[in-house]
């Protein structure tokens, strides 16, 4: 499933949803709950996801709260307060639900969702279309650009390791990370802790031939920013088996269908050989 999931990041979300599914085949007899609040335990679903399928598989009166629906009822209602995000947050989803009609509940959710995905966007929302510009407090107050007000963003940490790219000129050796964390579950580049290279090429049955420092790697995640300093190694391989557990040979031939990070896959794909 990761080789066709790489390269599109959001690794845990894949995992999680492979758990979600496992988890109502064997213990749900293959049937998703009608009740959002029971579908909102599953792995990999929150709250509006949750009830969005109860809505739109069940019919059940719940509130949804993505990006598009917030936007539409923070500009709608002018909701800017000074409130904390979380505040605000508990505020925005208190003002979903009571909005919620009697019935016709499926039409609803799928309004707000359009509507936001198409009239009332981000940049240059088309209020000359909207049926909620008589009453939108951000159209009558010139404010559509102000709300909704962004969670301001904290500078990312900064993190470096170091990595080693063992490659014969045909192979190249990496190992799979822990199933959770950064990049689970994705073949990788080895770690360079605290043993040299040239240990580390004997353990895995190689002999060191040369070493070369590769330009850093730079690659942001969501809540930090990852420089990964390569030190490429070519050797020549004398037991071609992987002596780690969780590690392999893997051809460079193979390595755009492999599961990848992109910044790894990127590096491999332009290597010189």
């Amino acid at each position: 499933m990761l080789e066709l999931w790489s390269g599109l990041g959001y690794y845990a979300r894949a995992r999680n949803l492979h758990r979600c599914a496992k988890t109502i085949v064997t213990e749900r007899a293959g049937k998703f709950s009608a009740d959002p609040v029971e579908t909102a335990g599953l792995p990999g679903i929150g709250r509006s996801t949750a009830a969005a399928i109860s809505v739109f598989a069940f019919g059940r009166r719940a509130a949804i709260l993505d990006g598009n629906v917030k936007r539409v009822l923070a500009r709608c209602f002018g909701v800017a307060s000074g409130d904390s995000p979380a505040q605000q947050e508990r505020s925005m989803w208190a003002l979903a639900e009571v909005l919620l009609p009697e019935n016709d509940i499926e039409a609803y959710t799928q309004g707000m969702m359009d509507l936001g995905a198409t009239i009332c966007l981000r940049s240059k929302p088309v209020c000359d279309a909207c049926p909620l510009q008589p009453v939108c407090v951000a159209c009558r107050e010139g404010r559509q650009a102000e709300l909704p007000r962004p969670t301001p963003r904290k500078a990312l940490p900064e993190r470096t390791t170091s990595v080693l790219l063992l490659s014969d000129g045909r192979r190249v050796f990496l190992e799979r990370r822990p199933p959770s964390g950064i990049w689970g579950g994705l073949l990788c580049l080895p770690e360079a802790i605290s043993e040299s290279a040239t240990s580390f090429a004997r353990r895995q049955g190689c002999r060191l031939l040369g070493t070369q420092a590769l330009p850093p790697i730079t690659h942001a995640f969501t809540h930090f920013r990852l420089t990964l300093q390569v030190l490429r190694c070519d050797v020549e391989v004398i037991s071609l088996q992987a002596r780690e557990n969780g590690c392999e040979w893997l051809p460079l031939d193979d390595v755009a269908g492999a599961a990848l990070p992109t910044p790894i896959k990127k590096l491999l794909l332009s290597l010189d050989r």
